[in-house]
């Protein structure tokens, strides 16, 4: 028997599902082990060698293609669903993969696929099931799905930045001259894990010192932290699939002015592009606001990349927080802001946060310093 509480939900993306598709102008939705399908499940499926599709239509019981070993994972699931399993024999796929296409009616429709998930290898086999069927992109219609957040998954996502922040606080201690990033890193995952993170992080943390701070993806290196470097984190936890992305910049010692001045005008942008988040804003001026911060103080060629990007199941999603996109921000949209500036070979300072749309506004989840603090 299904339990009501985790069916409700389900039940509900199913519905907005519907309505998904149509103002995508699409009949149906293929997902394979991602994010989306557990989105829409509540079941993990790892992406391996054998295939695994789940097959959406409006108002239709989804059909699933899977292995016979993952079969349980059905076994009071909360939603109807069809399967279609196939044994270790390959000549068995192609059968399951026709009859979930024949059950789905999807044959001459316009079904949407997720193009940064779906391999080939179920492309094709959902071709040769369903030939005439046209097969896009599904972005969209996922994205509609899964930006807004609601307050089930926004728990989850608090979680997840409490989780960073204590365990941000519990490695600090540990930075000291002559520690090495790859240190560091060690030690902060292993306080993630302590604090309750899920083993499986959104990303692996980026420590970075000194000249390194000015890398906006380093990775963490062996090189010994020396007096008068910024100690640059970037690290996000996991709370039951939902996660957490944050930067602080920290200062070993006394640092060269210039970079304590960049790290004043990244607060201030920081700032800038909260206070201009809200309902009914472009997601593009957020972005507008932080970095003319920035250019106004003389160092716009030093801000890099965007202002941030939508957070929940991916640490990377909807919406984009770039001068281009006119995306209206709405309530329950998550995502980071995160200006930078970067001063290659003496250092960068980033300042992220995680945040939410709200009635009236914008919450920011993660409240640690933003300034430059000393450490040691």
């Amino acid at each position: 028997m299904s339990d009501p509480a985790t069916a409700s939900p389900l039940t509900a993306r199913h519905d907005r599902l519907a309505g998904a598709l149509s103002d995508a102008g699409l009949d149906a939705l293929v997902l394979n082990p991602s994010p989306s399908l557990t989105y829409l499940t509540g079941l993990h499926f790892h992406l391996s060698e054998r295939p695994v599709v789940g097959i959406f239509t409006p108002g239709g019981a989804p059909a699933l293609v899977l292995p016979e070993l993952e079969a349980q994972k059905l076994e009071g699931a909360p939603f109807r669903a069809k399967a279609f399993t196939y044994s270790e024999d390959l000549s068995t796929w192609g059968p399951a993969f026709r009859e979930a296409a024949e059950a789905a009616g999807i044959e001459g429709k316009r079904v949407g696929v997720e193009p940064r998930s779906l391999r080939v290898l179920e492309l094709r086999l959902l071709e040769k099931a369903a030939p005439d069927a046209a097969f896009v992109s599904g972005e969209d219609a996922v994205a509609a799905l899964r930006m807004r957040k609601d307050e089930a998954e926004l728990a989850l996502m608090r979680k997840a930045v409490v989780i960073a922040q204590n365990a941000l606080e519990a490695t600090l201690p540990a930075v000291r001259p002559g520690v090495t990033e790859r240190e560091i890193a060690a030690e902060l995952i292993l306080h993630m894990l302590r604090e309750g993170s899920d083993g499986e992080l959104p990303f692996q943390p980026i420590i970075a010192f000194g000249a390194n701070s000015a890398n906006p993806h380093a990775v963490p290196t062996d090189y010994a932290l020396q007096m008068g470097d910024l100690v640059l984190f970037d690290w996000g936890a996991n709370e039951r699939g939902y996660f957490s992305d944050l930067t602080r910049t920290f200062r070993m010692g006394g640092v060269d002015p210039e970079l304590a001045k960049i790290a004043d005008i990244v607060r201030r942008a920081n700032r800038a592009g909260f206070e201009a988040a809200g309902p009914g804003v472009p997601a593009g001026v957020v972005d507008d606001v932080a970095r003319k911060v920035i250019e106004d103080a003389g160092y716009g060629e030093y801000f890099v990349h965007r202002t941030g990007h939508g957070l929940g199941m991916e640490v990377h999603e909807e919406p984009y927080i770039r001068g281009d996109n006119e995306r209206l921000l709405d309530v329950g949209m998550t995502f980071t802001i995160e200006p930078g500036i970067y001063l290659p070979g003496r250092g960068g300072v980033r300042i992220e946060d995680d945040v939410v749309i709200t009635e009236d506004g914008a919450e920011s989840l993660s409240d640690l310093p933003r300034g430059l603090l000393p450490l040691g």
